[in-house]
């Protein structure tokens, strides 16, 4: 694969053919296969370029200067060309799969053979990049024509080959728009609760690529009619039926509302959707379920912000989000129902609501809400506003006051020292005092030594 320096570049794909002719003058067969040739079909701009090969991988190593050898006994050279990496795998077959993740051994073969080992007929194309000939033994045109998602074969055997392909089958449904084959959908929901012999960090990348490259809600509802959902998420799962008051979320259960957010992001910012404000999306309310009441006056989700907050650390620990990713969206839980009272705050208060790190995806996160339920965007409009009519020493005052200046004033250092700090620096968001001098006095009167 080629990082992202190679990415939607001429050059990665030139490197990439250098490779391929370099092979072939060497006498070996290669071809672009996988997602390259099914994007190059699809006419977009491939993101990477892998490369498959007759050569054994000490004859890759043999042609090329710089090569790593990491996957070397599945077949695989990583060949370093340009200061980018470029995947070169041996045509091979598999051995059986005993754990559901990767073969005992594999065998190397006929490029046939390689093809007919792959996961969907539309990564299974292969392609001669200097005559664009394109080689199909598994009716993968056929299906970019018609927009069908299939497995190559016997779907379960596929499936149970390596299970995360079920959950890859419906991240290519999604991110392409493709329909999913009833038979690879039903050999899904036959097989969901393997999924559960993948590693967490498999699964969370798999959806992180769902949630963030389109298509989301497709995702997810294929995911919750195939049952991969309730193994993989039962939090998120347990969204589906939780009725909401009809006055604040006309548009229905707790999971219709996630899901349209979900789609509206998909929409308003692909392709550079951001992993943490999707996360925030998904998760945002899945305190709702377990928080509900309903008495005389209607449906309550009493506490269901603090419920949120604990579920979703949960989630996020389960499937191993770093420290930073895990703070920055249980923050964006924490804080998605203070909106509501934006326009009451003193503006203390409001200056430090505005100025919060990654504000921008807070907003953004209300602003989704909104709009996949009421449509007001009043408070949403006032935050605006305000950013707007702030400057920035507003929103970050320099101190007037600093801790030598408090003690040669006569103040002992200690808590009294940041104690004083803060509270000068609330008189100044307050905009009740303005300078030095006033500040001082307002030191002397208020802490008389």
């Amino acid at each position: 694969m080629t990082p992202s320096g190679a990415k939607n570049s001429e050059t990665g794909r030139s490197t990439a053919m250098s490779i391929v002719r370099r092979l072939k003058q060497a006498g070996f067969e290669a071809y672009f296969v996988g997602g390259c040739v099914r994007d190059f079909v699809r006419g977009v701009t491939p993101g990477d370029y892998d490369i498959a090969t007759s050569a054994l991988p000490d004859q890759v190593t043999a042609l090329f200067e710089r090569t790593l050898t990491v996957g070397a006994k599945f077949g695989v050279i990583m060949v370093i060309a340009d200061g980018h990496p470029y995947e070169v795998a041996t045509f091979r077959s598999d051995d059986i799969y005993e754990d559901g993740r990767r073969p005992t051994c594999v065998h190397f073969s006929s490029v046939r053979e390689d093809v007919f080992r792959r996961d969907f007929t539309i990564n299974g194309l292969l392609m001669d990049p200097e005559t664009h000939q394109i080689i199909d033994y598994v009716d993968g045109l056929a299906d970019i024509d018609r927009k069908v998602l299939r497995t190559i074969g016997d779907p379960s055997i596929r499936f149970n080959e390596d299970y995360l392909r079920m959950l890859r089958a419906i991240r290519f449904a999604a991110n392409l728009d493709y329909a999913m084959d009833p038979a690879t959908q039903s050999a899904i929901q036959a097989n969901a609760a393997n999924i559960k012999g993948i590693s967490a960090e498999r699964i969370a990348e798999e959806l992180r690529k769902i949630l963030t490259r389109g298509g989301a809600r497709l995702g997810f509802e294929l995911m919750a009619d195939t049952g991969l959902l309730q193994q993989i998420l039962p939090e998120v799962d347990e969204m589906r039926g939780v009725s909401q008051p009809p006055r604040f979320h006309p548009e229905g259960d707790v999971w219709r509302h996630t899901i349209i957010m979900l789609e509206i992001l998909a929409d308003e910012a692909s392709p550079d959707i951001d992993p943490a404000l999707a996360w925030g999306a998904l998760l945002h309310d899945v305190g709702k379920p377990v928080s509900r009441t309903e008495d005389d006056d209607g449906v309550h989700f009493y506490g269901h912000v603090k419920w949120g907050e604990a579920i979703a650390e949960g989630v996020l620990q389960r499937l191993r989000f770093s420290r930073a990713q895990k703070d920055t969206v249980l923050s964006l839980i924490h804080h998605h129902m203070a909106f509501m009272n934006v326009q009451k705050m003193r503006p203390a208060r409001l200056k430090r609501f505005l100025r919060m790190p990654n504000f921008h995806l807070h907003l953004q996160l209300h602003r989704l809400d909104c709009l996949a339920s009421h449509g007001m965007l009043d408070h949403y409009d006032f935050c605006r506003q305000q950013l707007q009519n702030l400057e920035h020493e507003a929103l970050h005052p320099p101190r007037l006051l600093t801790g030598h200046d408090l003690m040669a004033m006569g103040y002992t250092p200690g808590k009294l020292i940041g104690e004083v700090l803060r509270t000068l620096e609330e008189e100044q968001l307050e905009n009740r005092i303005h300078n030095s001098e006033e500040a001082a006095a307002f030191v002397q009167t208020r802490w008389k030594l």
